[in-house]
Order: C-alpha cells, then sequence, then structure tokens
C-alpha cells in the first residue's frame, strides 16, 4: 500500500527547490511504497500561510527549511529558524530537515536548541546520494545529522550560549533602523531589558564594547540577519 506524505518545501532558491523535488521524485522510484504531495513556499509569508492552513486540515508530515529567508510582512517571523519554532508549536508530528550554509557554532548550536529538527543538513555538503539518505532517515528513523552538524555536536558544550527569538527579532529590527524608544512596544521589553540583551549578545559575538554597527555586522557574518 502507498503511503502519500505531504512535503513542504520551503527556500527561496529555485535551484534548491527542484534539488528537492528531485531527490523526492529518486526516493519514490527506489521506495514506491511512498508518493509525496509536494507544496512549496520562498519566503515566511507564503510558509506561515500554509503551515497555518495545515495546522487546520491533513497537516504537513515533511518540511524542508532553509534557514535564510525573508520575513514576514510584519515582521513577526523573520527567519527559518523563527518558521521552525512555530511550527513545533502549530504542526508538533510534522518532520523537519533544516538546511543552510550557515555554519559557524552559534548558529548551528541556535537552530538545535530552538527547532531540534528532525534532519540537518549544510548545503555546501549536499550530494543527491546524501539527500536521499537524509530523506529516508528522516521519514522512518530520525534524526540525520550531515557531517559539519555531527562535528560540531561532538564539541558543542551545554552551557553554548543560544539566542532566542527575541534576539532575533531585536536584531532584525535594529538591522532595518528602528529606533531605541520604539523597541520595548514591538519586544514587550523595558529599555533596560533591551540593553541587557544587547550587551550580552555583543560579549558573545566579541564586539563587547563597541557600537550596534559591529554588532549587526558580526551577527550577520554569523547568519542571524
Amino acid at each position: 500500500m502507498t503511503q502519500t506524505l505531504n512535503v513542504l518545501i520551503v527556500d527561496d532558491h529555485p535551484l534548491i527547490v527542484k534539488a528537492y523535488q528531485g531527490a523526492l521524485n529518486h526516493f519514490n522510484k527506489i521506495k514506491p511504497e511512498y508518493s509525496f504531495n509536494i507544496s512549496t513556499a520562498n519566503d515566511c509569508e507564503q510558509a506561515y500561510a500554509k503551515i497555518q492552513q495545515a495546522s487546520k486540515g491533513e497537516g504537513i508530515d515533511l518540511v524542508f527549511l532553509d534557514i535564510s529567508l525573508p520575513p514576514t510582512n510584519d515582521g513577526e517571523i523573520v527567519s527559518g529558524e523563527d518558521l521552525g519554532v512555530v511550527m513545533r508549536e502549530l504542526l508538533p508530528e510534522t518532520k523537519i530537515m533544516v538546511s543552510t550554509t550557515y555554519t559557524k557554532n552559534v548558529r548551528l548550536n541556535s537552530i538545535l536548541r530552538s527547532v531540534n529538527p528532525d534532519g540537518f543538513l549544510i548545503k555546501n555538503d549536499l550530494t543527491p546520494e546524501i539527500l536521499t539518505e537524509a530523506i529516508e532517515t528522516v521519514i522512518v528513523d530520525p534524526p540525520y545529522y550531515g557531517k559539519a552538524v555531527l562535528k560540531f555536536l561532538r564539541k558543542k558544550s551545554s552551557k553554548d550560549f543560544v539566542i532566542d527569538r527575541i534576539d532575533r527579532r531585536m536584531l532584525y529590527e535594529l538591522s532595518r533602523g528602528t529606533k531605541m524608544g520604539e523597541m520595548p512596544e514591538i519586544l514587550n521589553l523595558s529599555i533596560a531589558a533591551i540593553e541587557r540583551r544587547k550587551r550580552i549578545l555583543k560579549e558573545e559575538f566579541n564586539v563587547d564594547g563597541k557600537g550596534d554597527r559591529e554588532l549587526l555586522t558580526a551577527a550577520e557574518e554569523a547568519g542571524f540577519i
């Protein structure tokens, strides 16, 4: 009997979307007991709408999730990581396969802690064989972690710093030029609490004592903006 899985591919690069679609079609050929109903989204706005719709209907079995994505129009969801958190809330049974080009430890740790993906791959390591193996593992017996992620996991500490959703929103707003006086209403925090978060982030990104520009540059290099 064929099992049809609902799949959502969230990525803003058409070639990556085609690669996922090709891998699913190949998997269907070698494992004909599985078929796939595939939907796509290329930004957080589209993806969030499809996640909301799915949560009220048949759900989503598997999501391919990019991390660097255009935010929602209201700025509430600024990355694929935020989408992953939302999916865990609205679709707790969905299996999430994250892929990203970012390899800095602080970014990988943040994704692992906030999303806890069933599959985690670095895009530069992707091959058709790895992708097919990852799909099978995530569907049948997750998790599947790529070599770069496994290497990070072997070195990571339980005390590794985590950048949460409020931090990510704050960085996003700073990058847009939002004034500090406007931040309390957006983040629902006091100015003192926001400044404390900024200070901690500057320490984590090794720009302690420097300005917001240096913080944003470091955050962008790590993949948070």
